[in-house]
């Protein structure tokens, strides 16, 4: 599942990877979703392009394999989570605002059900549309970083559960964030 089609270049590729039969693409744009499904049409790839809340996945195609979003997250939506199978992967833009630097997490769904994974490198995309932060969560999120010592990103995980998700440095046993 892709979250946020915008034009269809992604869901394009992936069904050039894995064929266009096993991927979905959400959309809550309904111009944009009309557009890619134009875009896929012409392209010769017949990818389903659903317009919808991307926010809450997309639980008619699930269990998937992948979860790619091209929109930013404050909070990894446990809706895509949930509709990954174990072993799963979901890559997601994160952070609090946006910002060049904010970093691109790839999470793996456990057989709990939870989904733990690390910060792996930049990524500037725009926020899913019912998730922007306001400056001064942005604030609070640079004063903890300055705080701990300016850690590499790569020092930086997430754990995504049905009750939230947490921010931890080095290991998932020492959060920085509840």
């Amino acid at each position: 599942m892709t979250v946020a089609a915008g034009t269809g270049y992604n869901a394009a590729l992936l069904a050039e990877i894995v064929g266009a039969e096993n991927v979905v693409s959400v959309e809550i744009d309904p111009g944009l979703a009309e557009q890619a499904r134009g875009s896929l049409r012409r392209s010769g790839h017949a990818v389903a392009v659903v317009t919808a809340d991307g926010e809450s996945g997309y639980p008619a195609g699930a269990p998937y394999d992948r979860v790619v979003a091209t929109a930013a997250a404050t909070e990894v939506p446990y809706a895509w989570v949930a509709q990954t199978r174990p072993g799963g992967r979901l890559l997601v833009p994160w952070g609090p605002g946006v910002h060049p630097d904010n970093p691109l997490a790839l999470l793996t769904v456990q057989d709990d059900g939870t989904a733990v994974g690390r910060f792996i490198a930049p990524a500037w995309f725009m926020p899913l549309r019912g998730q922007r932060c306001s400056a001064r969560v942005t604030a609070e999120a640079e004063e903890r970083w300055a705080r701990a010592g300016r850690p590499d990103r790569s020092r930086y995980g997430i754990s995504v559960s049905a009750g939230g998700q947490r921010v931890w440095l080095d290991s998932p046993d020492t959060p920085i964030s509840p």
